[in-house]
C-alpha cells in the first residue's frame, strides 16, 4: 500500500484490506451466535458505515434487517460540535433488538445525543458494533458492545470514512501523515 492525497493532506497505510475483513468475518461470526432466533435490526449510521454495513451484513446468516439512518457532527478533520440528523429512522424498533453500526467512535457526541431519541422508540435491546474505536477520544459516556479495531487518536480516511466527502473509496484505511 502507498500513500494517497486527499484534497490538500497526505495519507498513510494504516489498516490493510486484508486485516479489516478479517475482524469483520470474526465480528459477523460473534453476532451470528449472539443474535440466534433473535432477529436484530441492524442499524447502520450513513455515510461513514456504509461500506463496513455492507462487508459485515453479507456475512451475517441469521434473520436480520438492515436500515440506515444519518447523523453527523464532523466538518473537515474536526468535530462542528453539532449533532444534525438528515434522514430519519423508518423501522418499527418497538421490542426489537437493535445493533447500530458505526464506521468510527472519537467523542461519542453524535451517538450520545442519538441513543436517548432510539430508546424513547423502546426497543428490546440496543448495542453498538463500531469498526473503529477511538477509545482516548472519548468524551461522552457511549458503551461500545462490540469494536473491530481500537485506535489512537489520528485522523483515518477510507474504507467509508471521509475528508471533506473524499477519500471514502479505498479497500483499506489510511492515518494522517504526521
Amino acid at each position: 500500500m502507498s500513500n494517497i492525497k486527499v484534497l490538500d493532506k497526505e495519507f498513510e497505510p494504516y489498516l490493510s484490506e486484508e486485516l479489516i475483513q478479517q475482524k469483520i468475518s470474526e465480528l459477523a461470526s460473534q453476532l451470528n451466535k449472539e443474535y440466534a432466533g433473535k432477529r436484530p435490526i441492524f442499524l447502520s449510521i450513513l455515510n461513514g458505515s456504509f461500506l463496513f454495513t455492507a462487508d459485515l451484513f453479507k456475512q451475517i446468516t441469521i434473520e436480520a434487517e438492515v436500515c440506515f439512518i444519518k447523523l453527523a457532527s464532523y466538518k473537515g478533520t474536526t468535530s462542528s460540535g453539532n449533532v444534525i440528523t438528515a434522514i430519519g429512522l423508518d423501522a418499527n424498533v418497538n421490542g426489537r433488538d437493535i445493533i447500530i453500526v458505526e464506521d468510527i467512535i472519537d467523542t461519542g457526541k453524535t451517538l450520545h445525543h442519538f441513543l436517548p431519541q432510539l430508546e424513547s422508540s423502546n426497543p428490546a435491546s440496543i448495542k453498538i458494533a463500531v469498526l473503529l474505536n477511538k477509545t482516548e477520544a472519548l468524551a461522552y459516556p457511549v458503551k461500545i458492545d462490540y469494536a473491530c479495531f481500537d485506535i489512537p487518536n489520528k485522523f483515518v480516511v477510507g474504507y467509508g470514512l471521509d475528508y471533506d466527502g473524499l477519500g471514502r473509496n479505498t479497500k483499506a484505511i489510511y492515518q494522517l501523515k504526521a
